[in-house]
């Protein structure tokens, strides 16, 4: 294979997207690992080496590092709710062990693994959490977290083992245009925007666009600090304000309804029991109902000061993906 500055995974999700558009307009050569059935219609038109293969099939992996400086490893099963949770563990742990060892023996220069918020600890006080302190497994609330804080170990400690030249990033809840598939978070402003999230449950969450995240990316391949992780994050709202600046973007009368978790579990149990039939992901899991307990508010004052990392108000970030899923047909579905 040719030579290539860079190979990205996940390049076809929606962080991984934003990634490649930022560092093709940077002048690298990248080579994205996609697989075959990848959506790609949002890249289309990037001068990217599309190179097919699986995070599950190690002689792909192997294929694709052939040749390249730097690795972005942003590939993940991002699923509140997975009829087999161990094809998530599969895809976030086994794919994230098999790369980092497959970038080991290709001798890259440095890699930037894409971890999540979801792997550190909360305040008791709901005050915003930085990068000190990570949650154990034991500790995450289902497949998805508790895959992301395994990988995420598995990388630091490959890291402080194997001399794996890697930086971790933690994004926190992205928004903004080209999310295909789309995430939870975009779900939800998905279902606002059409009007049919008539209540709510008193949480918050760490909005940014996906654009900052990915500028992140590439400040932390160029200035991060190898075994360093790195909070990149936006503004933390909460979800009541979140669902109204939607309403107000969309010419909507915004939920006034405020219900209290226990309230919200017997309709989240019963998506999930409908899903198992279907196999059409819920839109409301008993997981995410389980994380809306806590407030998930974060700093980015460490990627700030070493980074040189910044991020642009929220409703941005809102406004982009708005519009982005009204063009799309997404509002009209």
């Amino acid at each position: 294979m040719k030579q290539a500055d860079v190979l990205i995974t996940g390049a076809s999700g929606f962080i991984g997207s934003a990634v490649a558009h930022k560092l093709v307009a940077s002048g690298y050569s990248v080579r994205a690992m996609v697989r075959p059935s990848s959506p790609r219609h949002h890249i289309a038109g990037l001068d990217l080496e599309f190179c097919e293969g699986d995070l599950r099939d190690e002689a792909s992996i192997k294929h694709a590092l052939q040749n390249v400086k730097y690795v972005f490893h942003l590939a993940a099963d991002y699923r509140l709710w997975a009829p087999h949770p161990d094809e998530v563990f599969a895809t976030n742990v086994g794919g994230t062990r098999a790369i980092m060892q497959e970038a080991l023996r290709a001798a890259v220069e440095r890699i930037v693994y894409t971890s999540s918020v979801a792997t550190l600890a909360l305040t008791a006080d709901g005050s915003p959490a930085d990068e000190a302190c990570s949650m154990s497994e034991s500790e995450g609330i289902g497949a998805y977290k508790r895959s992301k804080i395994a990988a995420e170990r598995l990388v630091s400690d490959m890291i402080a083992h194997n001399a794996l030249p890697a930086v971790i990033v933690n994004p926190s809840a992205p928004v903004g245009p080209r999310d295909v598939r789309p995430t939870p978070t975009g779900r939800i402003i998905i279902e606002a925007a059409r009007g049919r999230v008539p209540a709510f449950v008193d949480t918050g969450l760490n909005l940014v666009h996906v654009d900052d995240v990915a500028e992140g990316h590439l400040a932390a391949l160029r200035h991060g600090k190898i075994g360093a992780r790195y909070i990149l994050g936006g503004q933390n709202v909460s979800f009541g304000k979140m669902l109204g600046d939607i309403a107000s973007l969309v010419g909507r009368r915004p939920a006034r309804i405020r219900l209290p978790h226990w309230a919200v579990l017997p309709a989240a149990y019963a998506s999930e029991a409908i899903a198992h039939v279907t196999g059409h992901e819920p839109f409301a899991t008993v997981e995410g109902v389980r994380m809306s307990k806590h407030v998930m508010f974060f700093k980015t004052a460490k990627a700030e000061k070493e980074l040189g990392y910044r991020s642009r108000p929220y409703l941005e970030g809102l406004a982009d993906a708005v519009s982005w899923f009204n063009d799309a047909g997404y509002l009209q579905r």
